[in-house]
């Protein structure tokens, strides 16, 4: 406490997810960035204080209350909604904020990429493997809870940025090669863990036995198509192609075709950027910030991984039939 007043820092940075907490020690991109912002404030005696929001915040009204009792110099919010009661609380409190992800325009200093155009490597790899009958899996899109089925009307409404932008894209480059975007069935889960991305496998390949690839926006999305395509005898990727994106270690190891985007790289970045916004509260100097004068903004570059699991289309007649594996 006496160290506290003499240097105006406690020494901890807050990182709010909204997410349960086991979601930052078991989603491998959340692993790979929190072990990016240790490194990013390395040498600064900080702690890392996680304050799990959990997945339904649109009407959370504790948020103010949490976010006020938290004991840190400043925040890195993690991947919310636009409109998230935890930004807002955040924000409210006077400290240092980084965004990381999204949103992507509320004013305070980003990390972030391209999501809209990360993910054409992906579909345009797809495209030129000659596959026109692609469905798509994302995870949460929408503050309401949406599980199923996503018609267009929801996914222009997403307040989720990150992966309204990577299915957009991805419709983009479908429709620039031709293949009718409307036709594209889209599958959506609000949770983000193993079950639940077989179950959203399951439910595109079974009402759509028609497809010979699947898009996904996360690799953990495909690696459940991979799943449920290994335990019903659906030869990847002979009868079925499949894209991811992160490159988290588990996909590179199953040969996953996908966009790698640097999860370390960024957590260094957001750290030390709320480092820099730290540095200067203590020293009551101006933020820095963009040559323009707008706030701080960090845009990482990401590269396509062609992996294993795209190969061209079966056969036009030769409808998909899974059946469960041979034991």
């Amino acid at each position: 406490m006496a160290r506290s007043l003499r240097t105006r820092r406690v020494g901890s940075i807050g990182v709010v997810l909204t997410e349960d907490l086991s979601y930052a020690f078991e989603d491998a991109a959340s692993v790979d960035f929190l072990a990016g912002m240790a490194q990013g404030l390395a040498g600064k005696n900080s702690t890392l204080t996680l304050i799990p929001a959990g997945p339904d915040t649109a009407e959370d009204t504790g948020a103010a209350e949490l976010l006020g009792r938290a004991v840190v110099d400043g925040f890195v919010v993690y991947s919310v909604g636009d409109d998230d009661p935890y930004l807002a609380a955040a924000t409210a409190r006077g400290l240092p904020v980084v965004v990381c992800d999204q949103p992507r325009d509320t004013g305070q200093p980003f990390v972030g990429i391209d999501d809209f155009a990360a993910i054409a490597p992906a579909a345009q790899a797809l495209v030129d493997a000659g596959h026109t009958t692609v469905g798509i899996l994302s995870i949460r899109l929408r503050h309401e809870r949406l599980d199923g089925a996503v018609d267009r009307d929801n996914l222009a409404a997403a307040e989720f940025d990150t992966q309204r932008l990577r299915v957009q894209g991805a419709l983009k480059t479908f429709a620039d090669a031709g293949i009718d975007a409307d036709e594209i069935p889209v599958v959506t889960r609000h949770i983000n863990n193993r079950d639940t991305a077989r179950e959203a496998a399951e439910e595109l390949l079974s009402n759509n036995p028609e497809l010979t690839a699947v898009l996904c926006t996360t690799d953990s999305m495909a690696l459940g198509v991979m799943d449920y395509a290994e335990s019903h005898g659906i030869s990847i990727p002979e009868q079925l192609s499949v894209t991811g994106f992160d490159g988290i270690e588990s996909a590179r190891l199953r040969g996953l075709s996908t966009i790698r985007q640097p999860n370390f790289d960024k957590g260094a970045e957001a750290g030390r950027m709320l480092a820099e916004l730290i540095d200067a509260t203590v020293a009551n100097t101006a933020y820095p910030t963009a040559d323009d004068g707008s706030p701080l903004r960090v845009l990482l570059d990401t590269e396509f991984s062609p992996g294993d699991t795209i190969a061209a289309p079966r056969g036009n007649s030769d409808a998909l039939s899974a059946k469960p594996a041979r034991r």
